[in-house]
Order: C-alpha cells, then sequence, then structure tokens
C-alpha cells in the first residue's frame, strides 16, 4: 500500500514525500482510515513504528478547512523531548499547508509559550503539568479543541499522570475524537482508558511487550563494580559510533559521563535535574555526532528519536519489563536494525528474568573478550541507597548533639554570670552609699 491510498490530502502527501517516506508502517496502514473515519482509536504497536503520523496525519488532514487562529488539537505527551519531537514531525509533514503547531512544556519560562495560545495555534502540543500552569489565566482557553491525542499513553497514566490528565479534561469540551497511542498496553492502563474513550476502534500490533524485530539483544554478566570499566572497554574495543546509554538514577548518569570523559569517550548526559537549554544542546550534540555516547534516565529519553541510532545500553537494569521495551526502541526504529546491550550484575538476575518472561525470550549471555573480570573494584558511582540515608541519619544526629552542647554552654554560662553579680558587693566604684562615684576627668588639652 501507498499512502496514496490512504485518502490523505494532496498537500500531505507533498509532505510525506518530501520525507522521503513511500509506504506507510503498519500501524500507519491500520490507524489512519479508522481516525478519518471519525471514531475514538486505542492503538498499540513497537517504539519506533510510525505512531506519531499515525495520528498527525489525520488531525491534520481535517484542519485543512478550518478557519485559522483556533486551537483544535491537543496531544499530551509525558516528557519536553517527546513534546517537541512531536512538532517537529508535525512541521514537517504540514509543510506546504498552513497548519500551524507548538510546544508547552516545562524548564523554559512561560511568556513565549502565551503567543500559542493567543494567536490559536492549530496544534498544540503539551506536558500535563505545564499546561496546568497556562490554564490559571484567561488567555489559555481552550474551547475549540476537537482532537485530543495521548501519546505514549501506557506511560502517562502509569507514571501518575491521571489526576492531571482529568484536569485538563475539565478545561477542555468534549473532543469530537481522541486518539491514545502506546508502545505497551497492559490490561490495567487499558481499562483506565474506558474513561476516557467512547467506544474506540482498537488496533493492536503489539499487544504483548516485546523489542522491535530489528534489535539484536545481549546481556554482559559483569560484577557490579566493574560496570563501569566493562562499559569503557566496550566502546572502545566494540565497532559502536554511537551509543545511548541508560542509568537508574540522575546521579549515576553525571558520575557516569564524568567516567566515560576520563576515559576518553566523548560523552553526555539528559535527564531531569538539567535545565531546558541543557537538554536541548546534549541532544542536539549527540544527534550531530558531537557526542559519542549520551548517558540518560528513563523520563528524560521519552521522546529521544535519533535516526539509525545504532547501539543501546542499560547500564542499569529497569525495573520494569516495559522501560525494558522502550528503552531498546530507541534503536532499530521504522524497521532498521540495531543492537540492545544489557549489563547485569548479580543483584540484577531477577530484574533480568522478569523482562525475558516478559518479552517470551531468554537473552543471549556472553562476556567481552579480553576484560579483566577479576580486576579490583572501582569506587561505585553512586554510595547505596541504605547506607546514605544511615550517613544522612548520623550527621543529622551529629549536628543535634553539638547544637544542643552549645546550648548547654550557653546556659552555663549565663548562670555563672548571675551568680557572680548576686554574691559581690558594692563595686569599687561605688560609695559607702552603693551610688556610683562621679568620674573626675582632666583638662582637655
Amino acid at each position: 500500500m501507498a499512502f496514496a491510498a490512504l485518502d490523505l490530502h494532496p498537500t500531505l502527501l507533498r509532505g510525506v514525500a518530501d520525507l522521503g517516506f513511500v509506504q506507510p508502517t503498519p500501524i500507519q496502514s491500520k490507524a489512519i482510515p479508522i481516525a478519518l473515519g471519525g471514531g475514538d482509536l486505542l492503538a498499540c504497536a513497537a517504539t519506533g513504528s510510525g505512531k506519531t503520523a499515525a495520528f498527525l496525519l489525520p488531525i491534520l488532514n481535517g484542519l485543512l478547512d478550518k478557519p485559522r487562529g483556533t486551537t483544535r488539537a491537543l496531544v499530551l505527551a509525558p516528557t519536553r523531548e517527546l513534546a517537541l519531537q512531536i512538532v517537529d514531525d508535525l512541521r514537517g509533514l504540514a509543510r506546504h499547508t498552513p497548519v500551524t503547531g507548538a510546544a508547552v512544556h516545562g524548564g523554559v519560562g512561560m511568556g513565549p509559550q502565551k503567543a500559542a495560545f493567543r494567536n490559536g495555534a492549530d496544534v498544540i502540543v503539551a506536558t500535563p503539568g505545564r499546561l496546568l500552569d497556562h490554564f490559571q489565566y484567561d488567555y489559555a482557553g481552550l474551547k475549540g479543541v476537537e482532537y485530543l491525542v495521548l501519546d505514549e499513553a501506557d506511560r502517562m497514566l502509569d507514571m501518575g499522570f491521571l489526576p492531571d490528565i482529568k484536569r485538563v479534561l475539565r478545561h477542555i469540551p468534549t473532543p469530537k475524537q481522541t486518539f491514545f497511542f502506546s508502545a505497551t498496553m497492559p490490561p490495567p492502563i487499558e481499562r483506565l482508558t474506558r474513561d476516557i474513550l467512547r467506544n474506540p476502534a482498537k488496533v493492536a500490533l503489539q499487544r504483548k511487550a516485546a523489542p522491535a524485530k530489528g534489535v539484536t539483544q545481549a546481556i554482559y554478566t559483569v560484577p557490579t563494580a566493574l560496570k563501569g570499566a566493562l562499559l569503557v572497554d566496550l566502546l572502545k574495543g566494540e565497532e559502536i559510533d554511537d551509543a545511548l546509554v541508560f542509568t537508574r538514577t540522575k546521579h549515576r548518569a553525571d558520575r557516569l559521563t564524568k567516567l566515560l570523559n576520563r576515559n576518553g569517550i566523548n560523552a553526555e548526559r539528559i535527564h531531569g535535574n538539567r535545565s531546558q537549554a541543557q537538554r536541548t544542546r546534549a541532544l542536539a550534540g549527540f544527534k550531530a555526532g558531537d557526542h559519542r555516547v549520551l548517558v540518560a534516565t528513563d523520563i528524560a529519553a521519552r521522546g529521544i528519536d535519533v535516526d539509525s541510532l545504532g547501539h543501546v545500553v542499560n547500564f542499569d537494569v529497569p525495573n520494569v519489563p516495559e522501560d525494558y521495551i522502550h528503552r531498546v526502541g530507541r534503536t532499530a526504529r521504522a524497521e532498521a536494525t540495531g543492537k540492545a546491550f544489557t549489563l547485569v550484575g548479580p543483584e540484577d538476575e531477577s530484574d533480568m528474568g522478569r523482562i525475558e518472561r516478559a518479552v517470551g525470550a531468554k537473552i543471549p549471555r556472553c562476556k567481552l573478550d579480553g576484560f579483566a573480570y577479576g580486576a579490583t573494584p572501582e569506587p561505585p558511582l553512586e554510595v547505596p541507597r541504605g547506607e546514605r540515608i544511615a550517613a544522612i541519619r548520623a550527621k543529622k544526629a551529629e549536628d543535634r548533639a553539638r547544637a544542643a552542647a552549645k546550648a548547654k554552654r550557653k546556659a552555663e554560662g549565663a548562670r555563672g554570670i548571675t551568680q557572680g553579680r548576686a554574691s559581690s558587693g558594692p563595686a569599687a566604684s561605688d560609695d559607702a552609699s552603693g551610688r556610683p562615684r562621679r568620674r573626675r576627668y582632666g583638662k582637655r588639652r
């Protein structure tokens, strides 16, 4: 099937052709006709399968004949990066149309985003929290919204965004169409969609969590304290042009980035503690090839879309199988191929077992030739949580003891002064009556 068979407006087909797309992906060929038909849609397909165009093209097609100046489509996304990526895709697809789009997200000032509301950008792509910030002001009314999209729906709901989403829904009219697009759709999340979708058509190309077919997976078993050294040797010895490396925490992302740079591997990091400008520069530098490695946490990595990304490395094993799917889905996008390596320490085996059961396959174990698995352990990237808590408690106890001792010394000193005054007789400068003597001064010269 070609895109021309999907009954899209000619100007959109020109945009698709300019982007080099010839045939729709499976999710696009199934979802677009349903969406053009006017009903709600619940779609599930692998990360990198083309879901963004699958909901943008029907929306753009419906907006072409609408008057300008009113926001008619709202797309909710869990992260800033994903919101920016969706707007970038929209502008590419709509390049031959008058349709406009704008991103509304945190990490930047609200001022420049006000224009999107005041001017009525046709499509607003927003993170829920920042959108609610704008809803406090009159200029942010979205009374003309006809299309609502939840992208990464499983993550949006599973991460605790549901209360914010429900608050957003109270600020907009009931949409004409609502689309849920997601890489995975476990039953508990699907049940939550029933509160929002109305008799949706379902496209379930991937009901069960599984990486894209083009991903070659491998596990490197290694002592936890040697993970950093193994990653350095892996990057130096393997033919890896670029790699997206995942860590469990922001602190570990910082430490790992420094370790890689110390060993001559150009790396940058992206996580929630970095400003939007820093995150944008890091991602742009990685895409441009200025940084060979981008170290990221799960949340910050949502929306990272790098053409032909060759490798994903799980430095830390994710606790949730769905996170593993999303991570490795950053490579082998759009039916390309890629490799995903996971560094597994002894304490990671149980989490890795859950991931293998979820994907329904045993992932091959391997060892890196020439690596010193018996080397002296390196200092940990991060002090274990229990030790950090114990150290914090000990420091607080020490501070309290020091403050108590200081207060005691001060109180004892005050009592000593009072007792001294009470026990002393008239001061030497007083006369016999106890009145102070006048001091006589000599003549000034």
